[in-house]
């Protein structure tokens, strides 16, 4: 078994969740596994000895588990990438397209200073809205994202293609079609 099929195998689908034709890919069976989730930040780590890291950032809420291991892993700083309005500190923020409307999210102000080199974690990569718009934050601030890491990669829904095309090195795991 290769390792991309072993992290797939270790994903559970749970079809019509949260809504009739979708086919939810859940993380929380590869959480659970600790020789899987150990796998995972062990690829991601070596990954991080090619290509150096200075911050790790993760996106609300199932990123976190996978950045702040990654983080901890490393002996990295970890900063969260949060919905708006959850942060208690000065925030920038940015918005991103939803389906059917708009959400945003944001980082502190002291996320990283200029030059700083930022991995962004999440669980997966779907329509790419939510770590380009991440990915802005950084920018903002100065830093340089040099890539993106998740677990999946769903290919169909053209994510990984508009990051690539913003400049950021894809790393995923797995990839997921729609029909499997």
């Amino acid at each position: 078994m290769s390792p991309s099929e072993f992290f797939k195998s270790q994903i559970r689908t749970v079809r019509g969740w949260p809504k009739a034709g979708v086919n939810f890919r859940d993380v929380t069976t590869l959480f659970h596994n600790p020789q899987a989730f150990r796998m995972a930040i062990d690829v991601f780590a070596s990954d991080c000895e090619r290509r150096p890291v200075d911050i790790i950032a993760a996106v609300d809420a199932r990123g976190f588990a996978l950045g702040g291991a990654l983080a901890y892993h490393l002996g990295k700083p970890f900063v969260l990438v949060r919905k708006k309005g959850k942060l208690p500190y000065k925030t920038i923020s940015e918005s991103y397209q939803l389906e059917y409307g708009t959400a945003a999210v944001e980082i502190h102000m002291d996320a990283c200073k200029p030059d700083d080199r930022v991995l962004i974690v999440d669980d997966l990569i779907a329509t790419g809205g939510t770590l380009l718009a991440a990915a802005k934050l950084f920018r903002e601030l100065q830093g340089n994202v040099i890539g993106v890491a998740a677990l999946i990669d769903l290919v169909e829904l053209g994510g990984s293609q508009k990051l690539r095309a913003a400049g950021l090195n894809v790393h995923a795991l797995c990839e997921f079609a729609e029909d499997e």
